[in-house]
């Protein structure tokens, strides 16, 4: 028996029907949410994804601003960029795309930008927020994990819930989450002894460790739900024929490329898992979903507007 495949680009499609709503309820009252997005250099990762953000702000009728100063750029001159887009009342969501050039102190960079603007969640005044359950900006990758969670009707109040990575972007906002959704959580990582072991007690598995198919059947009780959300690109020809050995379309797909994408989780636990995320496909969409909605929220927040009501969940 295979696992559901809990699909994120149809989920993401109906969180973008309801922002468009939101968005145009807001227009009404004289209001378009606008985000600031600043790319420093020309790194090709970082422009695919910002330029994917971008396209998405196009979608659904939000403001973009795309700033691009150039690689050699110093932290004291990325500093007066955000304190500008801090001070301009038609931005409300200010993302600054990581990784920054190594002259840059990226902390220094990301503590800058107002808590307010901080669609990103990482501030440490929202991260603080987000400990003590307030209302906050949280990061988009755990939030799009819990939209995709809620929507697909998995029982988190009770759950056990394990998630393994500590990384302040994903793991630890994760465990929070799930926490104040009433799941029982336990964070793993790498120095974890019996990790497998500990993974099989959990109804729910959050993979977030940047490893490609570590989590692999035997981490998995039959029937569990399995998040993947680990986006790896596999270049080595003997690791994917060993990732992808039951799956000729990948080998085919990394034959014709030379790489191939893989998670966290290995594709083999589709046979034992109850319902799993696929990569690509799974948590990817819902993590530029949540920034759109972190933008709009911001939007909201800053002018003291009153939030929507909640979606329903569907399956």
């Amino acid at each position: 028996m295979s696992a559901r495949i809990l699909n994120g680009n149809a989920i993401r499609d109906r969180i973008y029907v309801e922002l468009a709503g939101e968005i145009a309820s807001l227009a009404s009252a004289g209001v378009r949410p606008g985000l600031a997005a600043v790319r420093v250099g020309d790194d090709p990762a970082s422009k695919l994804y910002v330029n994917s953000k971008i396209a998405a702000c196009e979608k659904l009728g939000l403001a973009s601003f795309h700033i691009t100063p150039p690689a050699s750029t110093t932290t004291d001159e990325l500093l007066t960029i955000v304190n500008e887009l801090n001070d301009r009342d038609d931005v409300d969501g200010i993302l600054v795309q990581m990784p920054l050039p190594k002259q840059i102190d990226s902390k220094k960079i990301l503590d800058a930008v107002v808590p307010a603007k901080d669609v990103d969640g990482f501030h440490p005044v929202n991260v603080g927020n987000l400990v003590a359950n307030r209302p906050a900006l949280v990061a988009c990758t755990p939030a799009g994990v819990m939209e995709i969670l809620r929507r697909s009707n998995i029982p988190m109040e009770g759950a056990n819930a394990v998630v393994i990575g500590r990384s302040d972007i994903v793991g630890k906002p994760m465990a929070l989450l799930l926490l104040h959704a009433n799941a029982t959580v336990t964070i793993c990582h790498s120095k974890s002894k019996d990790l497998p072991g500990i993974a099989r007690r959990a109804d729910i598995i959050v993979a977030a460790i940047g490893k490609a198919a570590m989590v692999t059947p035997d981490f998995v009780r039959p029937g569990a739900t399995v998040i993947d959300v680990g986006q790896i690109v596999v270049k080595d020809a003997k690791q994917a024929e060993r990732i992808f050995a039951k799956f000729p379309e990948k080998l085919q797909a990394f034959r014709n490329k030379g790489s191939v994408l893989a998670g966290d989780v290995h594709p083999e636990v589709v046979e034992v898992a109850g319902a799993y995320t696929p990569v690509p496909g799974g948590v990817g969409p819902l993590t530029i979903a949540m920034l759109m909605s972190n933008t709009v929220k911001a939007a909201r927040m800053r002018r003291g507007l009153r939030a929507p009501a909640a979606a329903p969940a569907r399956g």
